[in-house]
């Protein structure tokens, strides 16, 4: 059982087509039922993301919404495409997010090294599959059909939202922003919020963890660092943008992989950067090292507002796009939200490539109720005193989930992480505080506003595994409570004799 929000069930369907772009995805929608088109006149200030909010909150997560009026904008707007775990499959071209994992472990065989002659063979032909993946690169593209530079730029024609009253102005909450490492020159995409100023320059509000950053620290202070922003994309390519991969690592190549496809890449027409050649918008200049600027409030993903704090600028020299763009945004706010099945993909996906390290993980859970980020729930198999610890401290060490993950709570292999309400329970009865809690000061997010100092805080595992002998437990540890089959199945057989509805049969 999956106590994840929950979504209005979803028709039969086979597994989903590549989309080629946006405009394919949302056809899609169209033709299963599961876009709302909205033609009368809505304000991007704080309206249309009342609109949403009040959808993707419902129990059935609310359709897509696609608005076709919206105010100061000949743009269409596209928001909760990624509403429900359906369509967040469907976006990924599987039945379920489940079936992610699968593909890894395939991408695992592939890539896993000849173990003989006979093999090798094989090998050559694998890696030709996966060179397939990888992004190629076209001359011509759909995103440069129309081309406005300099003083015809103008970032207030796009309609950009105001989510939230406290919000420092209006931002771009789903860019896929590309930088270039000054070294290696190997490009990265990330996903950070960009508040628009005026119009040629918005906020980048890449965190002092993030490749971006990296990339424009490595450039050197005072020298301008050109960046390239991709706004609207296949569902693939843009869940890329926002993945936890490692720095080196082409997000570009992810899109390929989870597509089934190579990425279609187009060199911008004023900076040294490739971006996907089907997207919606480009924008094209530079963050110049020298330059800060207060960006913020923003209502964000932890359910209260990100503070005000000085960020790089970025300057728009170049603004490319199609013909007739769509304008993709979401609302970034207190969860359930879009982002939250983003992240069930990251989760999905990485399952498996946690196991090949930590082969003791069964599964795992990044539940809403903990932002994604505050809580993971992991089951393990454990098989030697201070296992669960073990696996805390693997985490912590694991990328991203030094800086993001608060809380570890370790259950057994026989304890569901996606029942929230026996894992709340497993903890509850099992946890004793003075020999099962583990604190480990580090460094945090720099959004957890709950830290006494920015980005350095003390995160907490917990262990809620049975603890045995050779961990000091001497008392024998009780057995759950548990019905026999047998007269499960007894009672099963007659419940029509005792007038019950036949729905109470499944607690």
């Amino acid at each position: 059982m999956r106590s994840e929000p929950t979504s209005a069930a979803s028709p039969t369907r086979t597994r989903s087509p590549l989309y080629v772009n946006l405009s394919a995805f949302v056809a899609d929608l169209r033709a299963n039922g599961e876009l709302h088109e909205i033609s009368a006149p809505v304000d991007p200030m704080l309206e249309m993301s009342e609109i949403a909010d009040r959808c993707v909150k419902h129990p059935s997560g609310g359709p897509a919404l696609y608005f076709t009026s919206v105010k100061g904008s000949a743009f269409p707007v596209l928001m909760n495409a990624f509403g429900t775990r359906q369509r967040m499959a469907r976006a990924m071209g599987v039945e379920d997010l489940d079936d992610l994992g699968t593909r890894v472990r395939r991408l695992l065989e592939l890539a896993r090294p000849p173990s003989g002659l006979a093999d090798k063979l094989g090998a050559v032909l694998r890696l030709g599959e996966l060179a397939a993946l990888a992004p190629k690169t076209v001359r011509d593209a759909p995103c440069q059909e129309i081309v406005q530079r300099g003083a015809e730029v103008d970032l207030r024609a796009l309609p950009v939202l105001t989510t939230w009253p406290g919000d420092g102005g209006p931002f771009i909450t789903l860019p896929m922003v590309f930088t270039k490492d000054p070294v290696s020159g190997a490009q990265n995409t990330g996903m950070y919020r960009m508040q628009v100023y005026d119009e040629r320059t918005t906020g980048m509000h890449w965190q002092r963890h993030k490749h971006g950053r990296e990339h424009q620290d490595a450039a050197g202070s005072g020298a301008r660092m050109p960046v390239a922003v991709a706004l609207g994309a296949d569902p693939a390519t843009l869940y890329a943008a926002s993945a936890p991969l490692p720095s080196g690592i082409d997000e570009m190549l992810l899109a390929g992989f989870v597509r089934g496809k190579s990425v279609p890449m187009v060199r911008c027409l004023t900076v040294d950067i490739n971006v996907p050649a089907e997207a919606e918008f480009v924008l094209e200049g530079y963050v110049d090292n020298a330059e800060l600027r207060r960006e913020g409030p923003f209502g964000d993903h932890t359910g209260v507002y990100s503070l005000a704090d000085d960020y790089p600028v970025f300057h728009v020299t170049c603004l490319t796009r199609r013909r007739a763009p769509i304008y993709w945004a979401t609302v970034v706010g207190r969860p359930p939200m879009e982002d939250y099945w983003l992240g069930k993909v990251t989760e999905r996906l990485f399952l498996p490539l946690l196991q090949q390290m930590m082969p003791e993980v069964v599964d795992y859970n990044f539940p809403a109720e903990g932002i994604f980020q505050n809580l993971v729930i992991v089951s393990i198999r454990k098989r030697y005193p201070g296992h669960a610890k073990k696996v805390m401290y693997g985490l912590w060490g694991l990328g991203h989930m030094m800086m993001l993950t608060r809380n570890i709570l370790v259950v057994d292999a026989d304890i569901d992480v996606h029942d929230l309400r026996v894992a709340a329970w497993t903890a509850l009865n099992n946890v004793d505080a003075g020999r099962d809690l583990v604190l480990a000061p580090g460094p945090v997010d720099a959004l957890d506003h709950a830290a006494p100092l920015p980005a350095l805080g003390t995160k907490l595992g917990i262990d809620a595994t049975r603890k045995t002998a050779e961990e000091g437990y001497a008392r024998e540890w009780p057995e759950q409570i548990v019905m026999s089959d047998e007269v499960k199945q007894a009672v099963a057989k007659r419940w029509h004799e005792f007038g019950l509805d036949p729905d109470l049969l499944t607690p």
